[in-house]
This record gives structure tokens, sequence and C-alpha cells, in this order.
């Protein structure tokens, strides 16, 4: 099968969405079909070999000037091949992580109008590249925020095209009301045109349908996978091994990282408290600084600063390192995360998991039996669950065991694939 998969560009984050299409692309591709990873606004950053084609269309520069000036919507394509280079772009989203997103909200009102929007030829362009170098069979986008592109899609190719929904709600609810009513109201329009959606957990597929007012009927879901190589399966702490907490995921107020850091000083200072520490890493972008200053300065505070380590991981194997180096894993996010990759890459290293009873983690847990659920947002119920959990190292052993094996039998990359290939041939 001829896949073609556009995925977004997260101005050189490390971005769930775009890991998560990146592994489907190796996966579909290892499966013997034609999987083409096709990315937009800037080149996709993940810790994985990178499966995307070298072309960015929508490139964040161009898909800006045209929205703030009309001559730049009918420049000839060599001018806008000047602003679309990969370096270029890759060096624009240094700077774009700092964007306000409340402010781009005529943006994307213009993307989601597709031909009748401001970008109408950048549509043109993605057309008439598929139609010359890569005709596809079926088309899959990453977001719903792309789904301006369908109905000229629709009418080049005839194929059925999936929409994926994996964090949608989370851009929308950054802009204005207004904006975000316009918005919801084009993606319905285009819904007109859309095979069907694919939601990486039940729970979110049934928000989503709420929120953007989608028939529930037509969205599949497909639970989330990850390559297992490189990963190291489950294994002793060493003796010598202070017990240790982990955070793997974006530093920022959503993730739910200052609940981790409030319920890390009510462990310690509780009397009798553990000798625990805490390692956090994750993608830490202009806007949070601040945020991760006032954590950091919590722990300063409360005497626990050099309990507690800010690890760099840039690539696979350091992330397997840090996974390693702990022995459980908590993201108590505030909002909930329609995916949580990082849970399942704790699981592929034999490391359970503490996670708030909201969004994906009750499936996943439930899938796996890796992990405990705790209320969300409540720093000392976590405090209380992750102090019975680090004394009990049998059970703590059984639960990483029982994440990976659940992972591997249930929730690996070739899974995910499987079970996208399963639905695209119910609509070949």
């Amino acid at each position: 099968m001829r896949i073609v998969s556009i995925t977004a560009g997260a101005a050189g984050m490390f971005c769930g969405s775009c890991m998560r299409d990146n592994t489907l692309a190796a996966a579909l591709v290892g499966l013997g079909h034609d999987a083409l990873l096709v990315p937009t606004y800037t080149p996709i950053t993940t810790d994985e070999p990178d499966r995307s084609d070298r072309h960015v269309f929508f490139g964040g520069v161009n898909v800006y000037l045209e929205q703030v000036s009309w001559l730049f919507r009918h420049t000839p394509r060599f001018i806008d091949a000047m602003f679309n280079g990969r370096r270029l772009l890759r060096w624009v989203g240094r700077f774009a992580g700092s964007a306000d997103y409340s402010k781009l909200g005529g943006l994307t009102i213009s993307m989601l109008k597709g031909t009748r929007g401001k970008q109408r030829k950048e549509v043109a362009k993605l057309v008439e590249w598929l139609r010359a170098e890569h005709p596809p069979e079926v088309i899959l986008l990453t977001n719903a925020l792309l789904s301006g592109v369908v109905p000229a899609l629709k009418e080049a190719f005839g194929v059925p095209i999936f929409t994926t929904l994996q964090g949608d709600d989370i851009f929308l609810e950054e802009l204005p009301a207004e904006d975000r009513a316009k918005c919801i109201a084009l993606i319905r329009e285009n819904d007109r045109h859309t095979t069907g959606y694919i939601a990486t957990s039940a729970v979110y597929a049934d928000h989503m349908a709420a929120y953007l007012g989608l028939d529930r009927a037509k969205i599949a879901v497909v639970l989330p996978g990850i390559s297992m190589k490189g990963h190291g399966g489950p294994r002793p702490r060493p003796p010598e091994r202070v017990p240790t907490i982990g955070y793997f995921a974006r530093i920022a107020p959503e993730k739910g990282f200052h609940n981790l850091v409030d319920a890390f000083i009510r462990l310690r200072q509780a009397p009798g408290g553990p000798a625990v520490k805490l390692r956090y890493a994750g993608w830490l972008g202009p806007k949070s600084h601040q945020y991760l200053a006032d954590q950091q300065k919590k722990l300063i505070d409360s005497g626990l600063s050099a309990d507690a380590e800010h690890v760099f991981c840039p690539d696979l194997p350091s992330k397997v390192r840090f996974m390693q180096g702990i022995d459980v894993l908590s993201v108590p996010t505030v909002y909930h995360e329609p995916k949580g990759l990082s849970i399942l890459e704790a699981w592929a290293n034999g490391v359970p998991v503490v996670q708030p009873r909201h969004g994906s983690f009750p499936e996943l847990i439930e899938t796996t039996g890796g992990g405990l659920l705790v209320t969300p947002n409540d720093p000392a119920h976590l405090a209380e669950t992750l102090r019975e959990l680090l004394g009990d190292s049998a059970r703590l052993a059984d639960l990483g065991r029982r994440g990976h094996e659940g992972v591997t039998a249930r929730l690996t990359a070739r899974h995910m694939a499987e079970n996208v290939l399963a639905l695209l041939a119910r609509h070949a």
C-alpha cells in the first residue's frame, strides 16, 4: 500500500506526535509498505532515525509571510524555496518555541480554510508534488489542524484520508474563544471530506468527538506503540543506588512537573521519609525556563536540591540510560494526555509508573498492569503512593515486569502499524 503521512514539525521540540508519526512510518515500511512521511512547517525532531522526506511543505516562514502580506501570496516558486530550506527552518524553529499561541488564531483559521485561505499556493505545491512524485493510495494527517488540505487532496486523488487526533485541543485551548470557535467550525466543515479519524486512546476519542462535534463512530482507536530497539528490559537495581523517582517529559506546567516536585518534597519531609532521589529530563522550551527555575527554587528552599538531578537526554541511548537509572517513573500531567509515550518507554526498560487517573493513563495501565493510578493534581496522594511503592521492592519489580511484558505483547511499533493497516484495509 502506498501511504503518505503528513506530519507537523514542532519547531525543534521533541514532540510526541512527531515521534509517534516517525515510528509509525518506520514500522509500516518494515511491514513492506511504501510509507512516505512528509513534514510540514518545520523539519521534525526525533531521537530515532528521521524517516521524513527532505522536502518541507507549508514551511513556517512562507506560511507566516503569506499571512501578513499579499505580496508573498504571489511570489514565484524560487523565492519561496529560499525561505523553505531545512537549515533556515530549523534556525527559525529555535525562536518559534517562545511564540504566544494565543496570537496565532488568524493564521490557524487561514490554514484551516485551505484553498480559500491565504496559504492557498502552499496547498497547490503539496498536491502537485504528490501527484508527480508519490501519488498516494491513502493519506494520513497528523492532526485536525492540518485538515484545511483535506478537500484539495480528496479532489486530487480520491483516496481515503484519515486524520489522527493526538493533542489538537491543547493548541486550540490557547486561542481566544472567538478564534477557537471558528477553527472548530472549519474542522467540522473539512470533516465532510475526511474518511475517518484515529485517536490514541478511547477516552481521547470520546473527548474529541464531543469537543470538535464529530461523529464518534468515525473515530477508531489505535493505541500508541514504540520501537523496542535499544531498550534494555527489566534489570535489578544496583544495591549501591539510592531509590530514585524519574520524570521524563517536556518540562512545562501542563506536564505537571510541579506536581512531582511538590510530591517529592512531601515525601522527603514526612516523618520517617525515605532517602529517595529525583531525576528529571525532557525538552525545555524558552517559555518554560522561569517555570523550571521556580521548581528548582522550591527544591533549594526545602534543602533537597542536592538530591534532585536535571539530566540532559538528547538521543535514544541517553534516554535509555536515564530509564535504567530510575526505579519508578511519574509524569503527573495537568492536562489529559492523549498518548503517554514516555510511559511506554519506561515499561520497555522494566520501570513501573505512577500516573494520574485521567487521559490515556488508565487505559495504558489497564492494558499492561505496569503501574498505579493516583488522584490528579494531588501531590499528597502521589507522595504517599510513591512512598508505599518504593518501600515494597517485590511489588516494584512485579509492576516493572508486567509493564515490560505488556508493552512487548501489545504496544510495540509493529502492533501500532498492524492496527492502522487493519483500519485502512477496511476502507481501501
